[in-house]
């Protein structure tokens, strides 16, 4: 079995939060390598005599909470899963968390990308969407609508549970001839999604500029770019455009933050599909969608994951 490690760079306050965000994105096991889990040898205490206090100023400054992970075909989501998750964490807590670096030690950084595409291969979201690796062959049928799509270090291979019940949510409620926002597009599958589906214009936001860079990249191989615009920032800040139709594949702590203020970017009546939900989070989540106004209308689970449709009263 081959497994890559990831290593967080945090603090003794965020060592359990980071390995609670690692185990939940499917890590086998996490271990914490913090300074303060050695007792000072100036102050003798049984076996703790016989440490070398060297051994303290040999530890890293940072705690460092290592995890490792499969890489089967959702490795590049989960990486990029967990970024985004580790970036909401920082921006919600008030607690030091540190730097939250992510660093890869038995895999370089720029070769992440590379090692699970032996696993992905074309596969069917919903009746009519086909997600296809740009590295692939696939004869569509005649009804097929084609993905095409290269991931990258972008969260969206369409492998991962959460995505794909945003797609089969999407194709099922229907967005032809309307207008969408998709919410942290990651590799903008869930944007370019949408237009293959009929969306008249989608806007395809994300934080990340490496994300941004991948879905342009994206859009460009499906020759969407008339239809989709892709742009850096937070949605909320970044622009003032509204929909009939918003998905976001995120996490919990941002769907519950900005649930209300979203509302803004909805029409009267549009609708609202979120996953990126752990199953624990999922009541948390429909309480905060309840609150600020929207109806539930369907909620799906695919493993220890959940996608919810609700719609703008």
């Amino acid at each position: 079995m081959e497994w890559i490690e990831l290593i967080v760079h945090t603090t003794t306050q965020g060592a359990d939060l980071v390995s609670d965000r690692l185990m939940q994105l499917g890590a086998s096991g996490t271990m914490v390598e913090d300074r303060a889990d050695v007792p000072d040898p100036s102050k003798p205490n049984g076996y703790w005599e016989l440490i070398d206090p060297k051994l303290i100023e040999s530890m890293p400054e940072d705690v460092l909470v290592h995890a490792w992970l499969e890489p089967d075909a959702t490795f590049a989501e989960r990486a990029a899963l967990l970024r985004e998750s580790l970036t909401a964490l920082k921006a919600s807590s008030q607690a030091e968390l540190g730097s939250l670096k992510i660093d890869s030690a038995q895999v370089r950084d720029e070769d992440w990308a590379e090692v699970w595409k032996q696993f992905y291969k074309p596969f069917r979201a919903g009746q009519r969407l086909v997600v296809k690796p740009t590295w692939e062959q696939y004869e569509a049928g005649k009804d097929d609508l084609v993905i095409e799509i290269d991931p990258g270090m972008a969260f969206g291979s369409g492998m991962h549970e959460t995505t794909s019940m945003c797609l089969e949510l999407l194709e099922e409620a229907g967005c032809e001839g309307e207008r969408v926002i998709d919410v942290g597009t990651g590799s903008g599958i869930l944007a370019i999604g949408a237009a293959l589906l009929g969306a008249e214009k989608v806007l395809a936001t994300d934080i990340d500029p490496t994300a941004v860079k991948v879905a342009a990249e994206n859009v460009a191989h499906n020759h969407l770019e008339k239809r989709i615009d892709v742009r850096q920032g937070d949605l909320l800040e970044a622009t003032d455009a509204v929909c009939d139709l918003c998905v976001a594949n995120i996490i919990a702590d941002v769907i519950c933050a900005f649930a209300a203020p979203l509302k803004e970017h909805i029409v009267p009546g549009g609708r609202f599909i979120c996953s990126g939900i752990i199953r624990e989070r999922e009541d948390e989540v429909l309480s905060a969608l309840t609150a600020a106004g929207y109806e539930i209308e369907q909620i799906r689970h695919k493993g220890e994951w959940t996608a919810i449709l609700s719609g703008r009263r």
